[in-house]
């Protein structure tokens, strides 16, 4: 199983192949959009939607399974939910005991994991396409028929307390991002991280997570992705099979707050074992069903889109400052979210130095378009990576999964005409929109002993 984070999240991601080789791509490629994949959306009695995306250039599929349910929906005390929840997914019914679903899947030649995110839990199966009805009657079984008892919660709670160790407190990169997250949110869950808060995890309820359970992990829920070499009319009637006799739950009502506005730069702290200090800059700025989101994509591909981005030819390669610097739009979430900027110190620089360049480019941005050839470099790698996705059933299946999960998996034939679109102008317009102090917040490791190289 795997713990998806913000800053790990699945998002269209920028390739770092060769510039000739992007821009060959790009003007090859241009013309795909969403309507080219050529998704089938179906809807049960029971609410649980099924998208088919049928892909016949090899004899494997995917089955994916995503509920509407992340760290957003817990509540102050209660935070780790849906990631312990994900583990226990693992954990067997009456019908399939401990193990025996993975160990199926591995028998079938397949393979199978989880992800858990702010806004969403995610299960699949990758296995060859004759096999497709194994995992959908498992994945059926287990929406409802999951065994929580106290001590085996209890039990898997001390190991997801373990990786959060692991992950966070000895990770000094991930407790910095962990910190600027949990300041730069004042009203709004994202504050909180996808594994919980260590104090949360250590007086959790069991009942709690069967509550959870009970709640989100419905059929009105849920989403069935399946990409590969199936016929549409027979995978839908196997899901309906299998699926179809569950019955809907209650309507769900989302009622966590908004974020309330910001009023001035906050900064955080971090002293922890390390090698080197290094910056995470967030900006609050808005998802991508905005216009804006289009062109704050572009802007972070201008930054931060390979050896010859402005922050990586800046800091890195001119000033010889930093080890790396980087940037991201994280737009694909159900809320608004964050823009990041970051760079790790070189060794004997100060970061002090290294923030104030990595702010120095960024006003440049600000002030002055940047030039017609960086915007279509930037535009052209958005969408070659997008292009190059298509060849991956899982990864079709993942861009799908996400847009649906961030307003609808449509938004991807806006987001790809949109990109196309975006101007230098727009780019230097919200960077000057959004990328400003009062939407900031900086978060500083400073290493302390001897940290891990």
């Amino acid at each position: 199983m795997s713990c998806q984070e913000s800053r790990k999240r699945f998002k269209i991601k920028i390739v770092k192949n060769a510039a000739i080789i992007i821009l060959f791509l790009g003007i090859l490629l241009f013309p795909l959009g969403a309507s080219a994949l050529n998704v089938k959306e179906y809807h049960l009695d029971n609410g649980l939607k099924v998208l088919i995306l049928e892909d016949h250039k090899a004899p494997t599929a995917t089955f994916q399974i995503w509920y509407r349910v992340g760290s957003v929906d817990e509540k102050i005390g209660k935070t780790g939910l849906s990631h312990l929840l994900e583990h226990m997914m693992f954990k067997g019914t009456a019908a399939y005991g401990p193990k025996t679903f993975s160990q199926t899947i591995q028998r079938a030649g397949g393979m199978d994991n989880a992800f858990t995110s702010r806004d969403y839990t995610g299960y699949f199966e990758l296995l060859a396409s004759d096999r497709i009805g194994i995992p959908i009657g498992m994945e059926a079984d287990r929406m409802r028929n999951l065994i929580l008892t106290p001590q085996a919660v209890l039990s898997e709670r001390d190991v997801v307390m373990e990786e959060r160790r692991l992950r966070y407190d000895d990770d000094p990169e991930n407790l910095l991002h962990q910190e600027a997250l949990a300041a730069a949110f004042k009203d709004h869950p994202y504050r909180w991280p996808v594994i919980g808060w260590m104090s949360d995890l250590k007086t959790l309820d069991p009942a709690d997570l069967v509550a959870h359970y009970n709640t989100y992990y419905e059929p009105n829920n849920a989403v069935i992705i399946v990409v590969g070499d199936v016929q549409s009319d027979q995978v839908l009637a196997e899901i309906k099979k299998a699926f179809g006799s569950i019955p809907g739950g209650p309507e769900i009502k989302r009622t966590h707050p908004a974020e309330d506005a910001q009023y001035g730069e906050k900064r955080v702290y971090v002293k922890k074992e390390a090698e080197l200090p290094s910056v995470l800059i967030v900006y609050k700025v808005p998802g991508i069903g905005d216009d804006d989101g289009l062109a704050l994509d572009v802007l972070a591909g201008i930054l931060s889109g390979g050896k010859s981005s402005r922050l990586y030819h800046s800091l890195v390669y001119e000033k010889q400052i930093a080890l790396s610097a980087w940037a991201s739009y994280e737009g694909l979430y159900r809320d608004p979210f964050l823009f990041y900027a970051a760079a790790t110190a070189a060794h004997g620089k100060k970061i002090e130095d290294v923030e104030r360049s990595l702010l120095d480019e960024v006003e440049k941005m600000k002030k002055d378009p940047p030039s017609e050839r960086e915007v279509r470099k930037a535009k052209n790698q958005i969408e070659a990576s997008f292009v190059m996705d298509q060849d991956s059933i899982y990864m079709q299946a993942r861009t799908i999964g996400s847009f649906e999960m961030a307003g609808g998996w449509r938004l991807i034939d806006r987001y790809l005409e949109g990109i196309r679109k975006v101007t230098a102008e727009d780019v230097r317009r919200v960077a000057a929109k959004y990328l400003v102090a009062d939407r900031k917040t900086t978060g500083i490791l400073i290493p302390e002993g001897k940290g891990k190289k």
